[in-house]
């Protein structure tokens, strides 16, 4: 009897539907956008493209904004994870009115939160000027954008991070005291690979929100050309002049850089699936 294979039911009820919907929105709210940028772009000459992308103004834009964004992903990384670890495993007072702050760089205007950050810390500032005997300036310095970028970052780490700490078997770290790992080598080794994917995931997503910040940097960045400028604001200075295919030009070199970091944040976090995937 010639073997019959039957195709097994969807576990989603109606995918043709509910996948045809998915694209046709992506296609709506994503591509077409993109695709759009990049033919703005195409109506500058070879020669345009590469003077305003080669341009000492749009380097100086583009190492600060890329710098300070993945130092400050980094920085997020490193306290997002200490701060996932202590509302996880220590119960303390005033630990819930801590896990609601960590959400509040979403919850606030980021025009409110560059106007804040700026009051406190300018010169006259309440923690500005207790640098300002030193010599030490933070507001309207590259330190001042690192800061702000710190602020909307920290939140994407933490909840990335938390549930998956809260999910980490205690046992397993119960067994491996038993058997005299030291408390360092039960962090690297038993706890910190099953957290390396959700890391990856908190660091892209606190990277890519840095990159394109605008709201909570253009306040305390002081916006001087080639010293404390972003992209974004450059663009927004494009578009100011009505150069709409050179701001076009500087967002689609935006877009790419930025497509291609996090494409290689997501490769390394398929390895690592695949790595610590079952701890």
């Amino acid at each position: 009897m010639a073997n019959i294979r039957f195709r097994e039911p969807s576990i989603i009820p109606g995918f043709r539907l509910t996948f045809g919907f998915t694209v046709f929105y992506l296609m709506l709210i994503v591509i077409i956008p993109i695709v759009g940028l990049f033919l703005k772009t195409f109506e500058l000459d070879w020669e345009s493209f590469v003077r305003i992308v080669t341009g000492p103004r749009f380097l100086a834009a583009l190492q600060l904004s890329f710098g300070t964004s993945l130092l400050a992903a980094l920085f997020n990384v490193v306290i997002g994870v200490l701060t996932a670890w202590v509302l996880v495993r220590y119960d303390f007072t005033g630990r819930r009115l801590l896990d609601a702050i960590i959400d509040l760089p979403f919850a606030l205007p980021t025009a409110v939160a560059g106007i804040a950050l700026t009051a406190l810390y300018v010169p006259q500032g309440w923690i500005g000027s207790l640098f300002t005997p030193y010599g030490i300036t933070i507001a309207y310095t590259p330190v001042g954008i690192w800061i702000a970028l710190v602020f909307i970052g920290l939140p994407f780490v933490v909840r990335t991070v938390q549930p998956v700490l809260e999910d980490v078997n205690r046992e397993v770290e119960e067994a491996a005291a038993t058997l005299g790992a030291p408390r360092r080598t039960t962090i690297l080794r038993v706890i910190l690979p099953p957290l390396i994917p959700a890391i990856l995931t908190g660091f892209a997503l606190a990277f890519a929100r840095a990159v394109g910040e605008y709201g909570s940097v253009i306040f305390i960045a002081g916006n001087i050309p080639r010293q404390t400028e972003i992209l974004p604001l450059l663009i927004v200075f494009r578009l100011e002049e009505r150069e709409y295919a050179a701001a076009a030009a500087i967002a689609a070199v935006m877009l790419t850089i930025s497509f291609a970091i996090l494409l290689l944040v997501n490769f390394l976090q398929a390895w690592s699936y695949r790595r610590f995937g079952n701890g």
